[in-house]
């Protein structure tokens, strides 16, 4: 007998968070997409029109082209979006608005997120499930502490997520003392803002994302922290970024120098990265890849075009591991993750499943 699927909403459902999320729901074994919402110049629409530009273009812009199960579905006003009989609301609004919305949710219902609104609260986990699934925990203790029916539990930072994924099993075998970052990122990772998806990165490198480099850094210390106490006590570990942003479509590659507490050898480096399982195999998640990072030893892998559709866009590729000789015991590397699957909507359906198979949807 096949068990009855979860009913969820997603709000935000026509920007390109949305758009993914819609995805990787479309025919999901667990989940059932029933409501839509989205901005009030959206709501009353079917989602097939709500996506009508002017002049009869699409606001579609993530690949495939949208699931057809969702045409039909009328949009709601965000703004007054109830989620009674809803098990489940995934939330991808942009901006200031985001907060108060997932706050009115969470109060009802369960909301997973793709925005910041609430990363950094104390009784807010970040969650990566191959990496620290036991931080799901401290939802229980969000519930109680705001005497929500629901919670709030968003996803890392798309840059994030590449980055933390690959120091859980250097941290695990090695520990790790420092890290050093540069990313060159998408421009989907800007959505639709002006002036980046058009000329000003054509040709071009821009060296500035606001406020990106401190959620990376703020961000990667509390994924790998500890939990404790009804809060996660952050890693230790120094680390200071630079975020750029290049002209390539999806696929975000960053160039990471490491100081390790105990010596290891670029074949022991790559080893403890291939082999690593993660700390979430007991659970039967769907969007789950059969490698969570895959090490190449050709020097001209990984890249974005080749690399990040890599286990459905959820494996991140690594290469390029070498003693870093700045350091008595260093390593650096290249990694390429999918930042709007791993680090978006994808990423979000399986946060969801996560906290589905503890019991906690």
């Amino acid at each position: 007998m096949t068990p009855e699927k979860i009913p969820v909403g997603v709000v935000g459902a026509t920007g390109l968070a949305g758009q993914q999320l819609l995805l990787a729901l479309a025919d999901h074994p667990r989940f059932e997409v029933r409501r839509l919402a989205a901005s009030a110049r959206s709501a009353g629409k079917a989602y097939a029109e709500a996506l009508r530009a002017e002049g009869g273009g699409s606001r579609w812009t993530a690949s495939p082209h949208p699931p057809a199960a969702f045409a039909g579905l009328t949009v709601e006003d965000a703004a007054s979006f109830d989620p009674e009989g809803l098990g489940l609301v995934f939330s991808a609004v942009d901006g200031d608005a985001a907060r108060p919305l997932e706050e009115r949710l969470a109060r009802l219902v369960p909301v997973v997120s793709t925005t910041s609104a609430f990363r950094y609260d104390e009784d807010v986990p970040l969650v990566i499930p191959p990496v620290n699934p036991d931080h799901a925990d401290l939802l229980e203790f969000q519930r109680r502490r705001r005497g929500w029916k629901g919670f709030v539990a968003p996803i890392p930072n798309c840059t994030t997520t590449g980055l933390a994924t690959t120091l859980a099993p250097l941290d695990r075998a090695f520990g790790v003392k420092r890290v050093w970052m540069t990313s060159l990122q998408a421009v989907s990772g800007a959505g639709r803002s002006p002036g980046v998806v058009a000329l000003d990165v054509v040709d071009n490198v821009v060296p500035y994302i606001p406020r990106e480099e401190e959620k990376v850094e703020r961000e990667t210390r509390k994924i790998l922290g500890r939990l404790a106490e009804g809060r996660v006590a952050e890693h230790a570990m120094g680390i200071s970024c630079t975020c750029t942003r290049v002209s390539v479509l999806d696929g975000h590659t960053e160039s990471v120098f490491v100081e390790l507490e105990r010596p290891a050898s670029p074949g022991e480096v790559a080893e403890a990265m291939q082999s690593w399982r993660g700390a979430a195999e007991g659970f039967d998640l769907p969007s789950a890849p059969k490698r969570w990072i895959e090490v190449h030893d050709d020097p001209y892998r990984p890249q974005p075009r080749l690399d990040r559709e890599a286990g459905g866009g959820m494996t991140t590729s690594v290469g390029r591991i070498r003693a870093e000789r700045l350091f008595d015991s260093g390593v650096k590397y290249v990694l390429v993750s999918h930042n709007t699957k791993a680090g978006a909507g994808k990423g979000a359906v399986l946060l969801a499943e996560l906290l589905l198979a503890r019991g906690q949807i």
